[in-house]
């Protein structure tokens, strides 16, 4: 995977990330998550997007360039792991919600619970981050520059297979069709509509 692959709008490049995988080397040891499930977020045109108001010290990574990575807090529980994509100075990226760890199982039993089931391991964006030991000093590393976190191509996912839905647990633009999943995949989380949400009127 390069430059190339990832300097495109979130919404196309959500998609080709199934089946990539994000590694990182840590002292204790290395893991490797196959992506399943992904989320596309743009700037000033998404309500739902971390840039919609603009630029700020805590969303200055997502306005690129591409290939950094951009973690952030959510609610104060859990990190967030997106990969940046796009042009340089336009706000665009991909959440990670779900994957499946293909190396590394055993450390990212250690650091997610001796009692949860393998297809949970990374099942969600916080336990992703958590399986992986993604944390704020994390936050805009080079996955194309030879830093702890990288991103490479994995198996590819035949297109039979993508699904596309709304995104999950967000208030604003939730019936966006900008989530991404693999049909069938047991450790895509569950949909959810946030209780802040509002129906859509349609068109």
């Amino acid at each position: 995977m390069n430059l190339e692959d990832l300097a495109h709008p979130a919404e196309e490049v959500a998609p080709r990330l199934l089946g990539a995988v994000l590694t990182h080397e840590a002292p204790e040891g290395s893991v490797s998550i196959a992506i399943t499930e992904t989320e596309a977020y743009s700037g000033s045109a998404d309500p739902a997007s971390h840039a919609y108001r603009g630029r700020t010290p805590r969303n200055a990574v997502m306005f690129g360039p591409a290939g950094h990575l951009y973690v952030y807090r959510s609610h104060g529980l859990h990190w967030c792991a997106n990969i940046v994509t796009g042009t340089d100075g336009i706000a665009s990226a991909v959440l990670i919600r779900a994957g499946k760890v293909v190396e590394g199982e055993d450390l990212a039993r250690e650091r997610r619970g001796s009692a949860v089931e393998s297809s949970r391991l990374a099942r969600g964006p916080g336990n992703f981050c958590q399986a992986l030991g993604i944390t704020a000093e994390h936050n805009g590393a080079d996955l194309l520059g030879g830093t702890a976190v990288a991103v490479s191509q994995g198996e590819s996912v035949p297109p039979a297979l993508v699904r596309v839905g709304p995104r999950v647990g967000v208030s604003k633009a939730h019936d966006w069709q900008h989530r991404f999943y693999v049909a069938g995949d047991p450790t895509v989380s569950a949909y959810r509509l946030s209780p802040r949400a509002k129906p859509s009127a349609g068109i």
